[in-house]
């Protein structure tokens, strides 16, 4: 693992860091030094203490989203760590604050995305990321948080945390003895569970084809679990739904197949929820006859959050004892392991996969 301290390295004068990069979609990232340029107006350079592996980063690698056209870049969008340092006009942080990492705006400057350089070629970034050392984020991309929060879990109020719950409380507005089924209890899912189960919502369904997940979701609340591959998924889940459909279902794996599913067991005026990302090469069939009567389809852009109002408010849950965060988290990497962390995730096999870099 690497040691490192508070500031980005320095090389002949100039500010260096550890990058994993995405050189090519469809081959593993490349571990390499970058060369980190001066901040501009509404830039925050943070060191990185973890970041998060999302579905995101696995379907820009894969390409499910189509072609790349701003290859090579930096990946990762969920993250926590302390600023070093701030750049012009920057107020809502400075030096020595511990923020959390987010895609989703919040308040501040939304800066112009940064562009680093490798062997005299530019690597290109988005406003935040987090498969690196050392970050330039713009500071609407960061929320402050107190100094005592431990920064592995704060990690995942970046996405995982924040989109999941935002799902229940914004996207779906769940209500009281609602009740709801999640298809895909992975990061998103999972809290999409816990989420339900803070305004009981029930019946909260969870589907999946992991044992190992289905068993993590009865712990986060979930009432019953189904594995997908079962006999006549959608037979079972009508009948849990005690035939009139659920109020709430929940997509998150982004297959066409599974929306399907998901539409079709959707109560007659309930909210099916698309939190997953289809991919632009399979195409989706479904009747749209039943909006006519009152049924929604909701596209779901990270639950709606408003990062600055709600990650403080979901730290206070967690204080509490009412949010489970250690408990999603299952598995640890270096940065110059990314490749078999990012092998963990597609398998599968882990829960929440953090990053560590220091």
């Amino acid at each position: 693992m690497n040691q490192l301290t508070a500031e980005p390295t320095t090389l002949r004068g100039v500010k260096t860091m550890k990058a994993a990069i995405l050189v090519a979609q469809q081959q593993p990232l490349v571990v390499a030094d970058v060369e980190i340029p001066p901040l501009t107006a509404g830039h925050v350079l943070v060191k990185v203490d973890y970041s998060g592996i999302c579905g995101t980063q696995l379907e820009e690698i894969s390409g499910k989203r189509g072609e790349d056209r701003y290859l090579p870049h930096l990946l990762g969008h969920e993250g926590s760590g302390k600023v070093v340092e701030v750049g012009p006009g920057v107020r809502r942080v400075r030096h020595g604050d511990h923020v959390v990492l987010h895609w989703v705006k919040g308040q501040g400057i939304d800066a112009d995305a940064p562009t680093f350089r490798r062997n005299g070629t530019t690597v290109n970034a988005g406003w935040v990321t987090t498969f690196n050392e050392h970050s330039i984020v713009s500071e609407n991309r960061l929320t402050p948080i107190p100094a005592d929060v431990p920064l592995d879990v704060a990690c995942l109020f970046g996405c995982a945390v924040t989109t999941g719950l935002g799902i229940v409380f914004n996207d779906a507005a769940v209500k009281p003895g609602q009740s709801l089924v999640v298809f895909g209890v992975g990061g998103i899912g999972l809290n999409v569970v816990q989420g339900a189960a803070l305004v009981n919502a029930d019946p909260i369904v969870a589907v999946d084809v992991h044992e190992h997940k289905l068993q993590q979701a009865t712990a986060f609340g979930a009432t019953h679990t189904l594995d997908a591959h079962c006999a006549d998924l959608e037979a079972t889940l009508t009948a849990l739904s005690q035939g009139r459909g659920f109020d709430v279902a929940v997509e998150t794996t982004g297959q066409a197949g599974v929306f399907q599913t998901a539409f079709a067991v959707t109560a007659k005026t309930g909210k099916t929820v698309m939190a997953g990302v289809q991919d632009r090469r399979q195409p989706m069939i479904f009747n749209p006859y039943a909006l006519h009567f009152g049924r929604q389809l909701i596209g779901s852009h990270g639950g709606g959050t408003q990062p600055d109002g709600d990650i403080p408010r979901y730290l206070q849950l967690y204080q509490r004892g009412k949010l489970k965060l250690e408990e999603q988290i299952t598995h640890r990497f270096g940065l110059n392991d990314i490749n078999d962390a990012l092998d963990i995730v597609r398998q599968g096999s882990a829960g929440r996969c953090l990053l560590v870099m220091s």
